[in-house]
């Protein structure tokens, strides 16, 4: 081979080389620009996917303030909402519409219904004659013509509604026996006032501000208006104290009492005192009531005042888990809660039949023992239709349906007790009407302004309760607090 030809050779593989160099250099080149399009590319991505996000918790956002709008409103008819944060619509309509079906009676009192009237007494105050002037014949006057009685009739009134001031006269006897000086039993306070208020004063205070739910103000206006009487609100203050005092003994009388009870229903609310949330918390049987305050609403509340008298109790009681926590011997939950909540759910969806034939259900139990009241009945067949009811496929209803469910298997055993066991009642309304009161008095005053305040409340509260089990007015409770000097317990 001539060099020539080795030459040429030479200059072919250079530049075979150097085109090879270039397109390794031109497809490093599009490397770089492909990686940084997929870099781009992937900005983008991430910036839409975090878009999508965002848009689609805006999109959960408003279906949850449309289902507002969408869904039936809860209130105290459909679910555990109190009554005292409905909204002006729906409490009218609470108020307005009955949930009783129609039963084609003809509406007022029915054949065969025993009315009621004002009887009249045979004592009376005062006598009235009424008679006629003139004839409306011929106007002769019939002063002195016969008169025939005709018939009677009695009215009530209120009169002389004024406040009665007596002088009460102490006086000091001097014995001829001996010459001492003797006073009468009832000593003069060194400082006391000349003028004092009666039991009879204290006692109707205590009643407005207990039983009347009023607050000192109109408190005060109403004996100044009725009575034309100027009270101090301090000295209401100090007789509310004085009938807290003397309520004492009773209060712990009642507590053992209810500690005793196999059946006791419990239930408890929110409690505004000093600008704090308190809760409050109702325990109470046939013939007792008791109400108290606490800072929490945990079951640890029940352990430090009812301790190991829980163990002997069957406790009735809504769903609230703290009362599961404890160590009660049985429990029975509420039937009229679980209707309520279940109408919710027959407004939710109006197609399905689940929560329908469920409710039928309970009332058909509930309306067995009405027609059984004292005798013990099975709960094994209500429990066997219960379960087939929550075994059938409700998985293409709405979350509250799977949420009720869920709930309902819980407290399967404590739903039925109450067909066992006469004694034990269906529902916890008892407990619910005793605690009511005092969110009447929230709604009057709002919060109370300190924790004596609020203790106070539910004490008298608690006598005036177990008063009215006992066939007692409210008002007799109460004055009996300052007419006896040692309470009697109720029996």
């Amino acid at each position: 081979m001539r060099i020539s030809d080795n030459f040429t050779t030479f200059v072919s593989m250079s530049e075979q080389v150097s085109d090879m160099l270039a397109a390794f250099e031109s497809l490093s080149n599009e490397i770089s620009s492909m990686r940084k399009q997929v870099d781009d590319m992937h900005s983008t991505i991430c910036n839409q996917s975090r878009t999508i996000q965002a848009q689609n918790k805006t999109i959960a956002n408003l279906r949850k303030k449309l289902s507002k709008y969408e869904d039936p409103p809860k209130n105290s008819e459909n679910s555990s909402t109190p009554a005292s944060k409905e909204s002006i619509k729906d409490e009218i309509i609470r108020r307005t519409k009955t949930i009783r079906k129609k039963s084609g009676k003809p509406v007022g009192g029915q054949l065969g219904h025993k009315g009621t009237k004002l009887n009249m007494t045979e004592i009376v105050d005062e006598e009235q004659d009424i008679d006629p002037n003139y004839c409306t014949q011929c106007g002769e006057s019939l002063e002195e013509s016969e008169r025939i009685l005709h018939y009677t009739t009695q009215i009530i009134s209120i009169r002389e509604l004024k406040a009665i001031v007596r002088n009460v006269n102490h006086y000091i006897r001097i014995c001829r026996h001996c010459g001492a000086r003797v006073q009468s039993h009832e000593k003069r306070r060194r400082g006391g006032n000349d003028v004092v208020y009666d039991n009879t004063v204290k006692s109707l205070v205590v009643y407005l501000s207990v039983v009347g739910f009023l607050s000192f103000g109109r408190i005060d206006k109403f004996f100044r208006e009725v009575f034309g009487m100027k009270i101090s609100q301090g000295s209401m203050v100090n007789w509310i104290e004085e009938a807290k005092s003397k309520a004492q003994p009773v209060i712990n009388e009642i507590m053992e009492r209810i500690k005793d009870c196999t059946i006791v229903g419990f239930d408890e609310s929110g409690l505004y005192c000093n600008k704090k949330l308190n809760w409050a918390w109702i325990a109470q049987t046939l013939y007792f009531t008791i109400l108290f305050r606490a800072d929490g609403r945990g079951g640890k509340e029940l352990e430090s005042r009812f301790g190991d008298s829980l163990k002997r109790m069957i406790a009735v009681t809504d769903r609230h888990s703290a009362y599961f926590a404890l160590n009660f011997l049985n429990h029975q939950v509420c039937i009229a809660h679980l209707l309520r909540n279940l109408q919710y759910l027959d407004e939710l969806d109006k197609e399905q039949t689940w929560s329908v034939e469920l409710g039928k259900m309970l009332k058909d139990s509930i309306h067995q023992r009405n027609e059984h009241p004292s005798q013990s009945i099975d709960k094994q067949p209500w429990l066997d239709k219960l379960d087939k009811l929550l075994k059938q496929n409700i998985e293409k209803l709405k979350d509250e349906y799977r949420i009720m469910r869920d709930g309902l298997i819980k407290c399967r055993n404590y739903m039925f007790n109450f067909l066992e066991d006469p004694h034990i009642p269906s529902d916890n309304n008892a407990s619910e009407r005793g605690i009511r009161k005092l969110k009447i008095k929230m709604k009057n005053a709002c919060t109370f302004r300190s924790e004596w305040g609020a203790d106070a409340f539910l004490q008298l509260h608690s006598i005036v309760e177990t008063a009215k089990k006992h066939t007692q007015t409210s008002y007799k409770a109460i004055r009996s607090l300052f007419d006896v000097t040692d309470c009697h317990a109720f029996g």
